[in-house]
């Protein structure tokens, strides 16, 4: 391969590099690189060649039988709840809703709330993470979180990823790895787009309740490397009485040249949304009949979104190192209308408010792997940088009426930025001895510039927080796991510099601008029986508080702290290429700290499993079928209130023949009445006197068929 040409003359590195060394070294490199690679993306192939101490060579190249969740990952995991899932398991998932990718983690599960193009609702570890907070997710190591946001800390929508264009997933539990930061306490999912495609492809999916998708995409040659086109377009009504009409439209750029080790792309992306919603209703309208199971109770609820990014990924080797480096500039609005009260608030315009974002956001991932011996043994070197600032003009919330403003609750422009150093040692200290050590440093700027001055600040808080691993193994293709570490989340800026309720105007006190977690986990990954991968965790995870930024209200709702422990246990039987078997189950105990008896945590679910059986290779008859099972969770503090539990079915089944398929979709098999989503809270429905305190939920779609014909060539 001819190389890139350098924009600066190479530099040589010392073999053995000191920290003078690697401080030096990386910002220079940075600037020096020649040539990029992989399709893992640059934040997966860093952290698994740190957490492996093997040479990276070794671990990209390697060929492997098996790929995705059922791959031998011996010697190279750094712990037992790390994974990835392939191109081919996510394209094989009958899925109903594209948040539900994210279910490819083992213990998460995606539901909704609200309408289609809203981000969705996700559970782990005993979190009701509402819309992404503590859960980190990323697509080639650009974070889909967004801080601030109008609706809540952490949201993250992925209605914006095109299925057909992803080529993989990598998956991380807990606060153990230096290179996360904020938001990804609970864990993280890093999606990765394909380099090219090797086939074009056009598809058209048709289903009940006026669903119809069109997918289209290719790769083409363009001077020394690919150039990658997809679009889809999507609709749907679901099952409402009103319909949704959620209309979205996605496309996709990217340029990649280079190799597997050596590479460099550019990827544009844009994202467009629009839909009504059926929100959550009180169970006793449904029960008194005023409604029927899938009707509303409060009209023009729904919105707008739109979405625009550009990312470039590099990836370089010189001598024994390895840079990788992601940067992206983006821009997002939102325009978001709810009534979860009625009319509680207001009895005669009723209690909608719209939520308004509008925002820049810009970020770079940086790092700088570094492989060498010690007295013969391997070790690894990572040091890296992150940085990212959002430039929000006018996140808001305001009152209205049939999507009409009529109050401003509260306007604000806020600037966050963050900054961070992280470092990670590896070091393969005995045959069957791996120790893995990191440190990680985080400086915030906050700065609100609120409609209410005594809301308008400016505040700085930094946190440092120390990583630890242990691998032992393998012995009888068995290796044993121990992880620790301190991780952290943001609060939002509006809660941070807060000093008076918007709603009350009363003084009220800030939120704490950062809130340490604390985390450990014991696992094991074995072998042992032909065919099978085998993970088992035991994990603990505790939060100084619950304190978050409330969007529905505009104000900050402080809590207790929490502690949380749990098991999770998964394995994946692939015997063949064209049968794959795997169960994935999660318990937890999640409580508040000392709250006495009052000690539950809403919505923390402690059972789940999900499960299932693909089968097909190549041409002829391909199909799945997959469960998902989550108990009852409490819905209040006391736990006497609870929600149901929920069982779905889905299942797929196609014929492929050399260049087309045709596959059909059955979700929800049972046809089962489960629910996606159950809250407790006050309501005041049209004509009643008082406030009822109620169970709220979004029922789940029923029985749902949908036909997908592809053509590729």
């Amino acid at each position: 391969m001819n190389p890139i040409p350098p924009f600066f003359p190479p530099i040589k590195y010392p073999a053995w590099p000191g920290l003078g060394w690697c401080l030096t070294s990386l910002v220079l490199t940075l600037a020096n690189g020649r040539t990029l690679a992989q399709d893992q993306g640059p934040r997966a192939a860093a952290v698994d060649a740190a957490g492996s101490g093997e040479q990276l060579e070794e671990v990209v190249m390697e060929p492997v039988l098996v790929s995705g969740k059922a791959l031998d990952a011996l010697g190279s995991a750094p712990s037992a709840t790390k994974g990835q899932a392939s191109r081919e398991e996510l394209v094989e998932r009958p899925l109903l809703r594209r948040g539900e990718l994210l279910e490819a983690v083992p213990g998460v599960i995606v539901t909704q709330h609200s309408g289609g193009g809203k981000a969705n609702q996700f559970f782990l570890r005993g979190f009701n993470l509402d819309h992404g907070t503590d859960f980190g997710v990323f697509l080639d190591g650009m974070q889909v979180n967004f801080r601030n946001h109008a609706h809540g800390q952490g949201y993250a929508d992925i209605n914006f990823i095109i299925p057909e264009m992803i080529g993989g997933l990598d998956y991380r539990k807990g606060p153990y790895f230096a290179d996360l930061g904020d938001l990804s306490s609970a864990g993280e999912a890093d999606y990765h787009i394909v380099s090219s495609l090797e086939q074009g492809m056009a598809s058209f999916t048709w289903g009940e309740d006026n669903y119809y998708r069109a997918f289209a995409g290719d790769s083409f040659d363009l001077g020394a490397g690919k150039l990658t086109l997809g679009m889809e377009y999507s609709h749907e009504d679901g099952p409402w009485e009103t319909g949704d009409n959620f209309r979205r439209l996605n496309a996709l750029i990217k340029y990649h040249e280079g190799t597997e080790t050596e590479f460099w792309s550019l990827t544009g992306m844009v994202y467009d949304g629009k839909w009504n919603a059926t929100d959550q209703v009180a169970r006793r309208s449904i029960l008194d009949g005023s409604i029927g199971r899938f009707g509303r109770l409060s009209d023009d609820e729904g919105g707008e979104t739109s979405r625009a990014s550009l990312q470039l990924l590099r990836q370089w080797k010189d001598g024994n190192a390895t840079t990788q480096l992601s940067s992206y500039l983006g821009y997002y609005d939102l325009n978001l209308f709810s009534n979860f009260t009625y009319f509680l608030d207001d009895p005669v315009r009723g209690d909608q408010f719209e939520q308004q974002d509008r925002r820049w956001f810009a970020g770079t991932s940086a790092s700088r792997l570094w492989e060498y011996e010690i007295g013969g043994k391997k070790a690894t070197t990572l040091l890296g940088l992150d940085t990212r600032t959002d430039l929000q003009d006018g996140v808001g919330l305001y009152k209205t009426e049939a999507r009409r403003r009529f109050r401003t609750v509260r306007e604000d422009d806020v600037i966050e930025t963050s900054a961070a150093l992280f470092f990670e040692q590896n070091y393969q200290i005995a045959e069957k001895l791996r120790l893995t050590g990191g440190l990680r440093g985080d400086l915030f700027r906050f700065d609100v510039e609120s409609s209410d001055p005594d809301n308008t600040s400016e505040k700085w808080d930094g946190i440092v927080n120390p990583k630890l691993g242990m691998v032992l193994g393998p012995w009888a293709e068995t290796e044993f796991y121990l992880n620790g570490g301190l991780g952290f989340h943001s609060n939002d800026a509006r809660g941070v510099t807060i000093a008076r309720d918007p709603n009350t105007g009363l003084k009220v006190d800030p939120a704490d601008p950062l809130i340490r977690t604390k985390g450990a986990e014991i696992g094991l990954r074995t072998q042992a029986v032909p065919q099978v991968t085998t993970t088992l965790g035991l994990w603990f995870l505790e939060s100084d508080s619950e304190l978050v930024y409330v969007g529905d209200a505009g104000t900050s709702e402080a809590g207790p702290g929490s502690r949380r422990y749990g098991m999770e246990w998964a394995a994946y039987y692939r015997p063949v290429p064209w049968f794959t078997l795997d169960s994935e189950l999660a318990l937890s105990h999640a409580r508040f700290r000392n709250a006495g008896e009052a000690d539950r945590i809403p919505g923390s679910i402690d059972t789940m499993w999900s499960g299932g059986v693909t089968l097909g290779e190549g041409d002829g008859i391909f199909g799945s079928l997959r469960g998902r099972f989550f108990a009852p969770r409490p819905l209040e503090e006391t736990g006497r209130i609870k929600s149901k539990s929920s069982f779905t079915l889905n299942a797929r089944a196609g014929y492929r023949r050399k260049n087309w398929e045709v596959a059909v979709d059955v979700l929800n098999l049972l046809d089962r009445n489960n629910n996606d989503i159950e809250y407790y809270y006050e309501s005041q429905l049209r004509g009643e006197s008082a406030p009822v305190a109620d169970v709220h939920l979004h029922p789940a779609e029923p029985r749902t068929v949908r036909v997908t014909m592809s053509y590729r060539w």
